[in-house]
């Protein structure tokens, strides 16, 4: 096959090529910062022509789609995200994205045995001399979704970073639309971390160890966690994560991560999806010591456990006195998204030597009131992301709460001590009020 004479025959300009949908299709925009632009807009310009086209996203995070801009009324365009950007979230808020339910390791199997596709949108590479296109840092179940697929129309950008790998890009034999766009990826600088946030990443930062694994969340906790860590004097770290992000290549520009100890997957970085600024994005370009895998790979807690002393590092919203940990919605209102938290509890869990942390500040802020982020119970509406009976340990700036093998008078008791001490004598009457709590607890 002449790659080049294929490559002609199937550019089109965008217009062109978002006349393939049809009324009632479901279409992928793909996912993170590997969401169309250009085809966006153009398949807004057709609103006119449609009803009840159906969109799906992940973590969107090159702004807010023009198919949602332009149909307020969601009669022409339904947009949906299996796990929400702050794009995501602000459109929820208004009701113009819905969100999917999943559990991220199992997304490939639902695309490929669930789930209708019919056209996939996604960015790529240029055209290399095999003829493949790369999906660039969003391999996750980029795969699975063009298997789906009856049509499949690439956004072919120049500035996307080359991630080696497995699954990570697609033959132009298997595409049947091509456009070209230029634009660059969209960047996430990190949250920077506070004096809590800190403190909490300190007492984490105690538990590790040399030769162990990491998988750090997202969040400005987790980023005070990789901070430190580049600062520290551990050696031979090993990263199996879901994202990567700017505070591992600092990680391993100062030396901490080799990889060495690992007991798959030696010497190299895993991940999923890439998100940060331009220094992430430059580091993973075309370097072999990353490797892209699906996310039926990265975050299935089977793999994870094969890794011995694997750390887990995430953040949640709140956490009741049963264990029940909440990482995703505030009540009836979604935040974020199940994610790849209970992949990483479990895989922690199995592994040998392995420490899973939830990790969140005692308090927050809303309206001029402090309010504990450790309550008796979740409010009402709130999802439960991480079974009371997976839950791992609990982090706060008072330090940990080991919540496996323990009785809920027990639990309670354990999540009181690391709630801030303004408001213990609240948590145990509710605790008293819902039953798990004992004349003989300390108080």
């Amino acid at each position: 096959m002449n790659y080049k004479e294929e490559y002609k025959k199937k550019l089109v300009t965008p217009e062109e090529a978002v006349k393939i949908v049809k009324s009632g299709d479901w279409v992928e925009y793909g996912s993170f910062s590997g969401s169309v632009v250009v085809l966006d807009k153009a398949l807004a310009a057709r609103k006119d022509e449609l009803w009840d086209v159906k969109i799906r996203s992940t973590t969107r995070a090159t702004g807010i789609p023009e198919v949602v801009m332009v149909d307020p009324s969601r009669e022409h365009f339904t947009y949906n995200s299996w796990h929400f950007s702050s794009f995501d979230r602000k459109l929820s808020d208004q009701g113009l994205c819905s969100y999917l339910p999943m559990v991220y390791h199992e997304l490939p199997e639902y695309y490929r045995n669930y789930i209708d596709v019919d056209v996939v949108m996604i960015p790529v590479t240029p055209l290399d001399k095999h003829g493949f296109f790369n999906f660039g840092p969003q391999v996750s179940h980029t795969t699975a979704m063009c298997e789906a697929a009856k049509t499949i129309i690439l956004e072919v950008n120049p500035n996307i970073p080359r991630c080696l790998g497995l699954e990570e890009a697609i033959h132009i034999s298997k595409v049947d639309y091509i456009v070209e766009a230029d634009y660059p990826v969209a960047e996430i600088p990190a949250v920077r971390p506070n004096d809590i946030d800190k403190k909490i990443a300190s007492i984490i930062i105690g538990q590790l160890e040399d030769g162990c694994c990491l998988q750090l969340g997202i969040g400005s906790m987790p980023n005070a966690v990789g901070d430190m860590i580049a600062d520290s004097d551990l050696k031979d770290l090993g990263i199996h994560t879901e994202m990567f992000v700017d505070s591992m290549v600092d990680m391993v520009e100062k030396g901490r991560i080799t990889g060495a100890k690992k007991n798959i997957d030696k010497y190299k970085i895993v991940a999923t999806i890439a998100l940060g600024t331009k220094k992430t994005y430059d580091f993973i370009n075309d370097n072999p010591m990353c490797t892209f895998l699906p996310v039926n790979y990265t975050n299935d807690p089977c793999v994870i456990g094969q890794l011995d002393k694997f750390i887990s590092i995430n953040s949640c919203i709140d956490v009741d006195l049963f264990g029940q940990i909440n990482s995703e919605s505030s009540g009836k209102r979604q935040i974020s998204g199940t994610g790849g938290a209970i992949c990483f509890a479990q895989g922690a869990f199995r592994s040998k030597g392995g420490k899973g942390f939830i990790c969140m500040t005692s308090t927050y802020s809303n309206g001029g009131k402090t309010f504990s982020r450790i309550r008796p119970t979740l409010e009402p509406g709130s999802a439960v992301t991480i079974h009371r009976g997976i839950a791992p340990s609990v982090v706060t700036e008072y330090g940990i709460a080991n919540l496996k093998g323990k009785a809920l008078w027990q639990r309670a008791e354990a999540l009181i001590s690391i709630a801030h001490p303004d408001f213990h004598e609240d948590l145990i009457k509710g605790a008293q009020k819902i039953g798990i709590w004992r004349k003989s607890n300390k108080r």
